[in-house]
């Protein structure tokens, strides 16, 4: 299955019988991510909560605590 990374517009060939190939099949909503793009939002995310300045707009005060602490 061909797929087509939402941010960078790379194309890349996942297995159609894996769980994420068959959860974007069924559900159209859902996008693909490339791994290095994923890595890099993880990292940056991670460089903004470190700052202190960083708060999640509407989730649960328990989800909070686990990044903050």
């Amino acid at each position: 299955m061909r797929v087509k990374c939402v941010i960078c517009d790379g194309v890349e060939e996942l297995d159609g019988s894996s769980p994420e190939a068959k959860r974007l099949r069924n559900r159209p909503i859902h996008t693909y991510m490339c791994a290095p793009c994923h890595e890099r939002i993880t990292r940056r995310t991670n460089e903004r909560i470190a700052t202190g300045k960083f708060r999640f707009l509407r989730s649960s005060r328990r989800i909070e605590g686990d990044f903050y602490s």
